[in-house]
């Protein structure tokens, strides 16, 4: 390994508040509101995850409630009660993600499913966690010397005939310095990209002549 990749386990939260599919619109809805989450995941069993639930999905009880003020509070709950369960609006089978994925794999799932946050799941489905969008972005709050330090372990390894300065500021990092063999840039960008919370790198580097 020429860097260490960031896995959802190093970022997602492991304090999960979730529901079962037989839980009210607003047994979930309160749940939202005191653990200021936006969506829940849906369990059964011992904690399988079977779906989804999030605000969007309790958006449609929250138009009708504004939408039709002749009821009164007593007939908005019971319709409520009655009308609508967890497993009645939730997104199933729901969109999960493994501990050992790594950041990018679950940002691209988010961006592919459009969904803001993933369950994580073990080999069986079993709740694990919760990863967000901000979690994934929380590597990106790594310090300059932390990913500098990350940059030259990189470097190191590679097979360059010598050393590179490297220098970061901003999550930017600058490589400088001689470089005999220009087709080594390719593979220079590629290992640079595996480096968490770096947001881009400038090769500054002078063409060397081989000596004879």
């Amino acid at each position: 390994m020429l860097t260490h990749w960031y896995t959802v386990s190093d970022v997602m939260s492991h304090t999960v508040v979730a529901v079962g599919r037989g839980a009210s619109y607003k047994e979930a809805v309160e749940l939202m509101r005191q653990w200021k989450v936006g969506a829940l995941p849906v369990l059964e069993g011992e904690g399988r995850v079977v779906g989804l639930v999030s605000e969007a999905d309790l958006l449609p009880g929250e138009e009708f409630r504004r939408e039709d003020p002749r009821l009164s509070e007593r007939d908005h709950e019971a319709v409520e009660a009655a009308a609508v369960l967890v497993e009645d609006l939730m997104s199933s089978p729901a969109v999960t993600v493994r501990a050992h994925a790594t950041l990018s794999e679950a940002a691209r799932v988010m961006a592919r499913k459009a969904v803001r946050q993933l369950p994580v799941v073990n080999a069986v489905g079993m709740l694990e966690g919760v990863v967000s969008r901000g979690d994934l972005l929380k590597v990106f709050l790594r310090s300059d010397e932390e990913i500098e330090e990350e940059v030259h372990r990189v470097i190191d390894e590679l097979p360059l005939p010598g050393p590179l300065d490297v220098t970061v500021q901003d999550g930017i990092a600058t490589l400088r310095g001689p470089l005999r063999d220009r087709a080594l840039i390719p593979l220079i960008a590629r290992v640079l990209r595996t480096v968490e919370g770096l947001v881009d790198v400038r090769l500054d580097l002078v063409a060397q002549s081989a000596s004879r």
